[in-house]
């Protein structure tokens, strides 16, 4: 979610400076995008034949070096997370608003102008290992869409314990052309484009917090 200065034309979407959020595990990048139709999918890669995370754990449990080759490159798997088809599970738990100086907010929220912000994501993965995780989002008013972007979360190992990835922080504008309701939609899809979520929900800009 992000949105522009009173001096630019609401009409118009453009990118936002890059940031960096922070994994419970890794930091990743941002990367935002101009706005595009939010139907629009990357190109597909082709990819191998997924296959069971237990099926490939067995085949290594005797093999010392493969073990631990894979054990530096997924980290420590919960086995009590592993099931025996292909496809991970990614169950979205929520999603926070953090502003300082205020209690945590969940959709359906408002902001004051001119406020700082941050999205928190909290997710579980089980079954196998998702690739590429990646939340998009585009925001319209009034309308009019006026912001889009995509941003890569990572690729995550099944376990017992969520993920906690926290946004880099944002402020939002000031301005009477700025104040009113958005809308969101919002998406969680993996290298596959596989959707995991899509969700629908609006929030306001205000010259004061209610």
């Amino acid at each position: 979610m992000g949105l522009k200065d009173e001096d630019k034309k609401i009409e118009k979407s453009s990118e936002e400076p890059k940031g960096h959020g922070t994994l419970s595990r890794n930091n990743s990048h941002s990367s935002l995008s101009p706005t595009e139709d939010d139907e629009d999918e990357d190109k597909n890669l082709e990819l191998g034949p997924m296959i069971a995370l237990k099926e490939q754990l067995e085949k290594d449990k005797d093999h010392e070096s493969l073990r631990r080759s894979k054990e530096q490159l997924l980290g420590i798997v919960d086995l009590e997370e592993v099931g025996e088809t292909p496809d991970p599970v990614v169950k979205i738990m929520n999603l926070t608003i953090r502003s300082p100086d205020r209690e945590d907010m969940v959709p359906w929220f408002t902001l004051k102008e001119g406020s700082k912000y941050t999205l928190v994501f909290t997710f579980r993965v089980t079954n196998n290992i998702v690739s590429g995780l990646r939340y998009s989002n585009t925001v319209w008013k009034t309308g009019i869409k006026v912001y889009s972007r995509k941003q890569m979360l990572g690729t995550f190992s099944p376990q017992a314990e969520p993920y906690n990835h926290v946004m880099f922080e944002e402020s939002t504008p000031s301005g009477m052309l700025v104040r009113g309701s958005y809308s969101v939609k919002s998406k969680f899809v993996d290298d596959d484009n596989k959707c995991y979520l899509e969700n629908n929900y609006t929030f306001d800009i205000r010259k004061n917090w209610l």
